[in-house]
């Protein structure tokens, strides 16, 4: 039971519809045996004396009126019972996609996109179907079996024995085969998951795979990975080809006992011609249901796969929760953060990426974090904003301990602006008021003339309104990086953190933006990393790490008296600066 511990629950909000459609499903089935009835009637009555035309053409629209209202009644069972599938099938959907969301960072660095895609699209729907299907097939199979045996029994109980000695057989295979099918429906999953996941990644390194001429190298690898998944569909489909030709054969050898044995019984006058016709209609609705278990086995055996899978997603908990010390009241930040003797590593395997450092910013003030590549800088923003968690008692934001600050409080105030950009496949617009729906159109072109991206929007034949394309491939690296500034002004955050985000930006547009910056947020806290020392010089307090600790600290003109890192690495970017402003300068000569 606890395989379909996320499906019941929506199961029982839509029993009332289930239920309705249950009931229509058993009338059809209960109506349809009528007419068996209604034809031995007919056929044996030709035999009769006193039986006219009249009394076909009642038997004929007999048929006919059934006929229509089974019709009538398989349309409202469909629509409630499969329409419902679907309605379960979104609820489940809705749900797997807020988990997703509730999940910590660390989770989407274990799992390809592919994988939960492959949930989302195969494993949902054999769910649904086993939900639709399923009910249909279960009533079908009780109300059948057990009336249609009745009729049987009553129109010859010797011949209904006979008829059904082969049956048994069919039980034995489906617990045998069904297991196999169980297993190897699995197998299919997890190839169809590793596919998707291979294909999405090189869909999205398009432009790396042109980039270095591996065009034939990705098709090599989604050729294998569809190779993999043929074969296990095949070991599947290998299953499913013993199945159902088995079934045919069984109900084969049964139809046959029929003929032979109902065909005798009929010659010597043990029953009626009528009723040897009406007792095979009666076997075919006996049979259907035991080809229905064949089918129902295969969908419960591949739902429940499916379930399985989802349930291992559902199951994981996400790592960064708010704790129990929370403070609800807490709605607004206002910038002040102190670090005090932070030691942190990512886990007891990795190296240490901070001892015992400590630094403050006040609120209102601009912090610029300095150091060389893998010194930790971004490890800091990833700890302010609790994409992983910090020590207790290590990190305070105004003078509040960071966990009795709500997650959702700490990110409503907290903007990052990350040197990897994602842009929705949407328009620029959308792009920009993402996190300010309700902004009005003076308000977006002033984010992005302060961001100065506006020129370069309007220059666009559709301006505002272009479509970027997909993670905004059809825009520079710098134009990306600018509208995700616009839209982090546009919000105009408490605190705002840039994490190299200018990185794809010229000299000249980076220091008129962060000038900006400083001048629109004189009243907010600023958090600044970046590798060019020469857009920190306005900065109200600079830090510098290097080996795991703060060894420099101070504004850019003490840093510079200090004649330490902060030094040497300002030095180079400066004779870098030179040399390529020189070269640039012989180029157009």
């Amino acid at each position: 039971m606890n395989t379909f511990k996320k499906i019941t629950p929506y199961i029982k909000q839509n029993l009332h519809k289930i239920s309705f459609g249950i009931l229509l499903l058993i009338i059809i089935d209960i109506v349809s045996l009528i007419i068996p009835k209604i034809m031995q009637y007919a056929i044996d009555g030709l035999e009769t004396e006193g039986f006219t035309k009249l009394n076909l053409f009642y038997a004929g629209g007999a048929i006919f009126l059934i006929a229509a209202l089974m019709a009538i009644m398989r349309y409202f069972w469909r629509f409630f019972i499969l329409g419902t599938a679907w309605f379960v099938d979104r609820s489940v959907r809705q749900e797997y996609f807020e988990h997703l969301m509730s999940l910590s960072a660390n989770f989407y660095n274990k799992i390809k996109t592919g994988d939960l895609m492959a949930y989302a699209i195969n494993d949902l729907n054999a769910v649904r179907m086993l939900v639709g299907f399923g009910f249909v097939i279960g009533v079908d199979i009780f109300v059948l079996t057990a009336a249609s045996l009745f009729f049987m029994v009553s129109i010859d109980l010797k011949l209904t024995l006979m008829a059904i000695i082969p049956l048994p057989l069919l039980s034995i295979m489906i617990v045998v085969l069904g297991k196999k099918i169980h297993h190897r429906f699995g197998k299919v999953q997890e190839t169809f998951a590793v596919m998707s996941g291979k294909v999405q990644e090189s869909i999205s390194g398009i432009r790396v795979v042109k980039a270095f001429v591996q065009e034939e190298s990705e098709l090599e690898k989604i050729s294998d990975s569809a190779y993999d998944y043929v074969k296990q569909n095949l070991s599947l489909v290998r299953i499913q080809g013993m199945f159902h030709p088995s079934f045919m054969l069984i109900i084969g050898l049964s139809m046959m006992i029929v003929m032979v044995f109902g065909g005798i019984a009929t010659m010597t006058g043990e029953i009626t011609i009528g009723q040897f016709i009406a007792f095979f209609q009666y076997l075919g609705m006996f049979v259907w249901p035991m080809i229905a278990i064949g089918w129902v086995v295969n969908l419960y055996q591949r739902g429940t796969a499916s379930l399985k899978r989802l349930n291992k997603i559902f199951d994981e908990q996400p790592e960064i929760i708010d704790e129990e010390s929370v403070e609800h009241s807490i709605l607004k930040l206002k910038g002040k953060i102190n670090f005090k003797q932070l030691t942190f590593r990512y886990n007891e395997e990795t190296q240490l990426i901070f001892d015992n450092v400590s630094f403050s910013i006040d609120a209102g003030k601009t912090l610029a974090i300095v150091g060389r590549t893998g010194c930790g800088k971004s490890t800091i923003i990833d700890l302010i904003t609790r994409i992983y968690n910090p020590p207790k008692e290590s990190i305070f934001i105004d003078n509040k301990e960071i966990y009795k600050i709500s997650l959702q409080t700490l990110r409503e105030n907290i903007i990052m602006i990350p040197q990897d950009i994602f842009l929705f496949s949407d328009t620029i617009k959308e792009n920009i008021i993402l996190g300010k729906q309700d902004s009005s159109f003076e308000e977006i072109v002033q984010a992005t003339k302060n961001a100065q991206v506006y020129n370069d929007i309007i220059d666009f034949p559709k301006g505002f309104e272009t479509i970027v394309g997909e993670r905004g491939v059809t825009l520079s690296g710098g134009q990306k990086q600018r509208i995700a500034i616009a839209r982090a002004l546009l919000t105009d955050p408490n605190v705002l953190i840039l994490d190299d985000a200018l990185s794809a930006v010229d000299t000249k547009t980076e220091q008129r933006i962060l000038e900006q910056l400083i001048r629109l947020r004189a009243q907010k806290t600023t958090i600044i990393i970046a590798h060019r020392i020469s857009s920190l010089q306005h900065a109200d307090k600079i830090i510098v790490i290097d080996a795991a600790k703060i060894v420099e600290e101070g504004t850019h003109k003490e840093l510079l008296e200090y004649n330490g890192i902060y030094k040497d690495l300002f030095e180079k970017q400066q004779l870098e600066e030179k040399i390529s402003s020189t070269e640039h300068s012989d180029k157009r000569k």
